[in-house]
């Protein structure tokens, strides 16, 4: 199992850890919400998990530019 993390934004590929035995505290995961986590965290039929996050252009884009938060994608 793998966890395999990108930007919801750009869908530029942020990283990958290939560690099965990870806890839910260990990546922080217990720390969102069941929206977040349905929004951000999806299942492949590998049984790998794929993370929705936000990378470093894409946040500096938003911050600034605040509009662009009415936006699902960055990079269209």
């Amino acid at each position: 199992m793998a966890y395999h993390y990108q930007c919801r934004h750009c869908g530029t590929a942020l990283g990958t850890i290939d560690e099965p035995l990870m806890s839910a505290e260990q990546l922080g995961f217990h720390a969102l919400t069941n929206q977040e986590r349905q929004e951000m965290i999806s299942f492949s039929e590998a049984g790998d998990y794929h993370i929705y996050a936000i990378c470093e252009d894409c946040q500096e884009a938003l911050e600034r530019n605040p509009d662009l938060h009415q936006n699902d994608y960055l990079i269209q």
